[in-house]
C-alpha cells in the first residue's frame, strides 16, 4: 500500500463515498468495525483498508477492547486542508477578476 502524508492522505481519505460515509457515521458516535461493515455492506476486510486510509490521514483512531475493535473520530479537523482550498479559491477568484479585466479591456477595443 502506497503510504501517504498530508493533504494526500486527507484527499485520499476524502475521495470515496464510503470513508465519507464513515466519517459522518463517526460524528454521532463511536463504532465497531463489524458495525461499520454491517451498515456498509461489506466485509470485514473490506472495511478494515477503508478505517486503514481514514487513520493514515488521521481521520479515525481505533481501539482493542476485548476481541472488538471499535473507531472514533480522530484529531484531524481538517484545517490545513480547510486553508488550502481557501488559498486555492483566492487564487481561482483572482485569475478571474484578471480574466474580467481583460476581457472588459478588450471588448471595449471592437
Amino acid at each position: 500500500m502506497v503510504q501517504r502524508y498530508g493533504l494526500d492522505a486527507s484527499f485520499a481519505a476524502l475521495a470515496d463515498p464510503t470513508r465519507r460515509g464513515i466519517l459522518e457515521r463517526l460524528a454521532r458516535g463511536v463504532a465497531s468495525v463489524t458495525e461499520l461493515a454491517e451498515r456498509f455492506e461489506m466485509t470485514l476486510t473490506g472495511m478494515k483498508k477503508h478505517i486503514g486510509l481514514l487513520e493514515d490521514a488521521g481521520m479515525v483512531v481505533t481501539e482493542k477492547r476485548g476481541r472488538v475493535r471499535y473507531c472514533r473520530l480522530g484529531a484531524n479537523a481538517l484545517e490545513r486542508e480547510v486553508a488550502w482550498i481557501r488559498g486555492y479559491q483566492r487564487d481561482l477568484a483572482a485569475r478571474m477578476d484578471r480574466l474580467e479585466e481583460f476581457l472588459d479591456r478588450t471588448e471595449n477595443d471592437r
